[in-house]
């Protein structure tokens, strides 16, 4: 078995987002007359969707809101696209550690759907955390995120569960 990490990995996802980035910037020629955000300070590695889900994981156990926002929404802006289109090609969660990690833009974005909704739970926004648990829920239902235990878990089965309790809480 490959390992996921490996620099043949890397290689691969930085060729594709490369690409991906491109397409990106083609599709969107207005976003680079906006402006500056708080993300434009930030540092997004190699731009891989690996990486800055990666950073976006870190800035949310560190506490800062601002970052995770940050992160997350460039891993969005930049893969969503490819996301739901990886979404649209399954018709079940895939169980094969290579397959999984062969929808690497399904993953990590819906990571970062979830990301999102933590940070905003955290911050005591639950109506902006329903909101990208929800999206992560009904349209990334088959992401799934690695966890460095050795496991895979599901970020929409955590966001569905998120929604329940959240919207108990609006009732009290």
């Amino acid at each position: 078995m490959k390992n996921p990490r490996s620099l043949r990995y890397y290689s691969a996802l930085l060729a594709v987002s490369v690409f991906s980035s491109t397409a990106a910037i083609a599709q969107t020629p207005a976003a680079s007359a906006a402006p500056a955000s708080p993300s434009a300070a930030l540092d997004f590695g190699d731009f891989s969707s690996s990486a800055i889900t990666t950073k976006a994981w870190q800035a949310l156990e560190a506490k800062n809101y601002d970052q995770v926002a940050g992160y997350a929404n460039k891993c969005i802006d930049m893969f969503k696209t490819q996301a739901v289109a990886q979404q649209k090609t399954l018709t079940a969660p895939l169980t094969d550690k290579e397959q999984i990690f062969a929808q690497w833009a399904l993953n990590d974005v819906g990571t970062c759907y979830f990301l999102l909704g933590k940070a905003d739970e955290e911050q005591g926004k639950p109506k902006d955390a329903v909101t990208a648990y929800k999206f992560l829920a009904d349209n990334l239902p088959f992401a799934q995120c690695w966890d460095t235990k050795g496991w895979f878990w599901k970020p929409a089965d955590a966001a569905k569960e998120r929604i329940k309790a959240l919207e108990f809480d609006s009732l009290k």
